[in-house]
């Protein structure tokens, strides 16, 4: 099944408008994903603290129609 590179970045716009974000299909299956992504929202938080946003902004996709997605997140 799997999620395409448009509705990753839809999820986490609708959650975090300012973020810039680049995706990287790993494997061509829709469903192995590298991620970076820019925000403000990301100031004075811990990465566990920053990718738990990604995870939220991503609705319960992350584990179920998406299988893996490497974040690096970085504030702006």
């Amino acid at each position: 099944m799997g999620l395409k590179i448009e509705e990753i970045k839809n999820l986490i716009k609708t959650a975090i408008p300012d973020a810039e974000i680049v995706i990287e299909d790993l494997a061509g299956d829709n469903n192995h994903y590298s991620a970076t992504i820019k925000s403000k929202i990301f100031s004075g938080k811990s990465k566990i603290e920053q990718h738990k946003l990604i995870y939220k902004a991503l609705k319960g996709k992350m584990g179920n129609e998406l299988h893996a997605l490497a974040l690096n997140t970085k504030a702006v």
